[in-house]
């Protein structure tokens, strides 16, 4: 089994490298956070005092990062040219296309193999393994990448080069909150035309209109399997996070000269969402927003 160093240990970092442990390989974790590095311990992983440590004598280096700034800094001082150049680099935080374009061209000028792959399937797919990773680099780099993501996920799917995988994410993660506030306004469309919730879910998860926001993550309590709107909208995924990947995909969008005018409306809602102090609710809460009579 290989030695991995493991950086960045927060509510999605610390499952994914519990998962490394359990599927036997030796993990030197870092993070800047005590109480993270407590939780990393206890579920088996070796504590070590920095990332360029966690970087060191190891043959693969995971990080999980909250932005692309943090990915240039700690890929640039704490990573390459600290960790063994025969170690394969995997960079699983979800950032701008171009700062993973930018950090892989640097490892690869140090003889690095690296891939971007960001995931999907937020903390409950973290901490059970079950996670979608969607990874960008080279053949050889993701060859060298796989078994290691194997390990924490269900399903690693090679997007391209250099930057596809964050490419992937972005964009699935644009359609997801664009999907999810349709689903909301079905629902209350349903509910002020008279249908009962239970029965339109049972209808609609069946027709044409089904989507992964309404038969995997119902933003309506008690309809559908249990989902952090039966929580009041606690856990699950941060409408910070999606309002973060929302900004990404507009700024690509930019870049590339691509329309997105659904994008663009769900990135101005979940901002209004968050302007009114519910950026730790679970991104389905957007429910509330454009709930007019509030009895969501």
């Amino acid at each position: 089994m290989a030695k991995i160093g493991f950086i960045g240990l927060g509510n999605m970092g610390g499952g994914m490298a519990a998962n490394l442990v359990k599927a036997g390989h030796e993990v030197h974790a870092f993070d800047l956070a005590e109480a993270a590095l407590a939780h990393a311990e206890q579920a088996g992983c070796l504590r070590v005092k920095s990332a360029r440590e966690a970087s060191a004598d190891v043959d693969a280096v995971v990080t999980m990062l909250p932005a692309g700034s943090h990915v240039r800094q700690v890929y640039a001082d704490c990573i390459i040219g600290a960790a063994p150049s025969s170690a394969i680099l995997i960079d699983c935080s979800t950032v701008d296309v171009a700062s993973a374009k930018t950090v892989g061209a640097a490892a690869a000028e140090q003889g690095y193999a690296m891939v971007d792959a960001p995931v999907s399937g937020g903390i409950a797919a973290a901490n059970g393994g079950t996670l979608t990773f969607m990874v960008g680099g080279p053949d050889d780099a993701f060859a060298q990448a796989q078994p290691i993501l194997a390990a924490m996920g269900k399903a690693v799917i090679h997007a391209g080069g250099t930057g596809a995988g964050q490419a992937a994410k972005i964009a699935n993660n644009m359609l997801l909150g664009a999907t999810m506030v349709a689903t909301c306004e079905a629902f209350l469309l349903a509910k002020k035309l008279g249908l009962d919730l239970q029965t339109f879910y049972d209808i609609s998860s069946k027709a044409s209109g089904q989507s992964w926001s309404m038969t995997s993550y119902c933003p309506v309590p008690g309809v559908g399997p249990e989902t952090p709107a039966d929580r009041d909208y606690q856990g699950g995924f941060a409408t910070a996070l999606m309002l973060k990947d929302l900004k990404l995909a507009m700024g690509a969008a930019h870049d590339a000269n691509a329309s997105v005018p659904m994008g663009a409306a769900a990135e101005a809602l979940y901002q209004a969402f968050a302007n009114g102090g519910n950026g730790a609710l679970d991104f389905s809460a957007i429910i509330r927003l454009l709930d007019s009579d509030g009895s969501q």
